[in-house]
């Protein structure tokens, strides 16, 4: 069983390497620094120096780069899920925490100190001024901005990614890590079942990757890769089109790898339900864009808190044991496992939608989170190529009332934290196809339009005599006239040309 996951959150000598080893001493399990992974992974032939330096410097990364960039993620991922699945870790580094995609029980720590503390302890350690010192400790901050911000779209700074922040300025470091060592052991950042299972499938989704990034075929490919189970789950570019056989091998080849499915994509369309219906017209609807997009379909599947929990096609958890070290956390286990049980006796439907994508040749990744909305923007991925969101039929178990409001408020926390559009299934047609309404509707409004250009150019005379008259009277009701007609017209011929382009398909 996975032991305790703590990932304390650094700057330059805030006292915070030293908080983490301190703290991986009380735990008694290994300290791990984001230097010792960056090392073993430039031995690995990962290009990490030259990924830094472009990463900071103010202009977008190469392809080339930018794939380094997705090996060197993997390599962290890998890296921090053994050591986490052998007994535990505590690291320190980056935002560590945010490797770990999904992964629930981890105790996610932000260690600072006041910025003259800081320069003082700069001076001391690299002897130089004071100005010297600020201008180094500002300017390492801003590239751990950057690189938070490259690698996983988040601001460093922000305490929503934080379970604690803890200022070092008025509590020794003993002292600091003594009340960690108490929090690490609620039963919040114990160790579950599914927390288990979460981290074996980073794990194997950071080998594959790995294992095409060392693949020379495959090295330059631009191809994410996700893991559910033994079922692996590629999305490449239509540039490697070429490739894609050569991915495939090398996928198959990894230890624990069961299933591979490797789709080409140039984005994604993340659909999101309780329950699918594959032969509603929600589906066809979505395959329909994600044709016009070439887009490929990730299905998610959100089993409220009470609604059922991930595992519809998964393994109940095996019996939690009695003993003495397992008090404070048996209850939680119990639910989640009669939760898991329950799922499993529902039909979610997402095994025969898959089908149905799969035959469409636009399946994605599927997906099952327990839990509300906390849970469900754990698990995104702010860094994946995403076009589109829709959201269906979420929180059956609520009032109708109280279901919408809940359905709203989840669509705007994802709008918010991927920035992409949130729609309602009910809407795609609306916003995203072309049905006979809008048959009828550009019609008319294209009459519209034509009528009024026929009108003023048969009756240009009569138009330029009424607007050029000097009398007082016909300048207000001109005036007038055209503060209402020309919005109107504008209006009239704007939704004209976007019905138009939409019938064209530039969108």
């Amino acid at each position: 069983m996975v032991m305790q996951i703590v990932c304390v959150s650094r700057g330059t000598y805030g006292g915070g390497k030293e908080l983490a080893q301190k703290l991986a001493q009380n735990l008694g399990i290994p300290c791990l620094s984001r230097e010792e992974v960056t090392d073993a992974a430039t031995r690995s032939g990962i290009p990490v120096g030259k990924v830094e330096m472009a990463v900071m410097r103010p202009r977008p990364l190469s392809e080339q780069l930018a794939v380094e960039r997705d090996r060197f993620k993997a390599f962290v991922a890998a890296t921090l899920a053994e050591k986490a699945l052998s007994g535990g870790v505590v690291y320190h580094g980056r935002t560590g925490h945010l490797a770990l995609p999904g992964v629930s029980r981890v105790l996610r720590i932000r260690a600072i100190m006041d910025a003259e503390r800081r320069t003082a302890l700069t001076m001391q350690r690299l002897n130089v001024s004071r100005a010297q010192a600020v201008r180094y400790n500002e300017s390492v901050d801003e590239d751990r901005h950057r690189w938070a911000r490259q690698l996983y779209n988040v601001d460093w700074d922000d305490p929503a990614h934080y379970d604690v922040v803890v200022s070092l300025d008025h509590i020794g470091i003993a002292n600091a890590a003594s009340a960690l060592v108490a929090m690490a052991q609620l039963p919040e950042f114990r160790p579950t079942p599914a927390c288990k299972k979460t981290l074996e499938d980073v794990l194997l989704a950071a080998r594959c990757r790995l294992a095409v990034g060392d693949e020379p075929r495959t090295r330059r490919v631009d191809v994410r890769v996700r893991a559910n189970g033994q079922r692996v789950f590629a999305t490449y570019p239509p540039r490697d089109a070429a490739v894609e056989h050569a991915i495939v091998e090398v996928l198959e080849r990894v230890e624990g790898v069961e299933a591979v499915q490797c789709t080409m994509a140039s984005t994604n369309i993340l659909w999101i339900e309780e329950r699918f219906h594959p032969d509603g017209p929600v589906l066809g609807q979505i395959l329909e864009i994600a044709a016009k997009w070439n887009a490929a379909v990730e299905l998610l599947r959100l089993c409220p808190h009470g609604a059922g929990a991930p595992g519809d096609d998964e393994p109940e958890s095996e019996p939690v044991s009695n003993a003495a070290e397992d008090a404070g956390i048996l209850e939680d286990e119990s639910i989640e496992r009669a939760s898991r049980s329950d799922c499993s006796k529902t039909d979610s439907g997402m095994t025969d939608t898959m089908s149905r994508l799969l035959q469409a040749g636009r399946a994605g990744e599927r997906r099952t989170v327990c839990g509300d909305a906390p849970e469900l923007l754990q698990g995104l991925d702010r860094t994946a190529s995403c076009s589109l969101v829709v959201v269906g039929n979420v929180y059956l178990d609520r009032a109708e009332s109280v279901r919408k409001r809940m359905t709203r408020e989840l669509g705007a926390q994802i709008a918010e934290s991927l920035r992409v559009p949130v729609i309602a299934t009910n809407e795609l047609e609306e916003q995203y196809l072309f049905g006979a309404r809008h048959w009828i509707r550009l019609v008319g409004l294209g009459l519209l339009t034509a009528s009024v250009f026929v009108l003023l150019f048969r009756e240009q005379t009569a138009v330029l005599e009424f607007f050029s008259s000097r009398q007082l009277g016909h300048r207000v009701v001109a005036t007038g006239i055209l503060a209402v007609v020309v919005p109107l017209y504008a209006l009239v011929y704007g939704t004209f040309t976007q019905y138009l382009l939409r019938l064209l398909k530039f969108e």
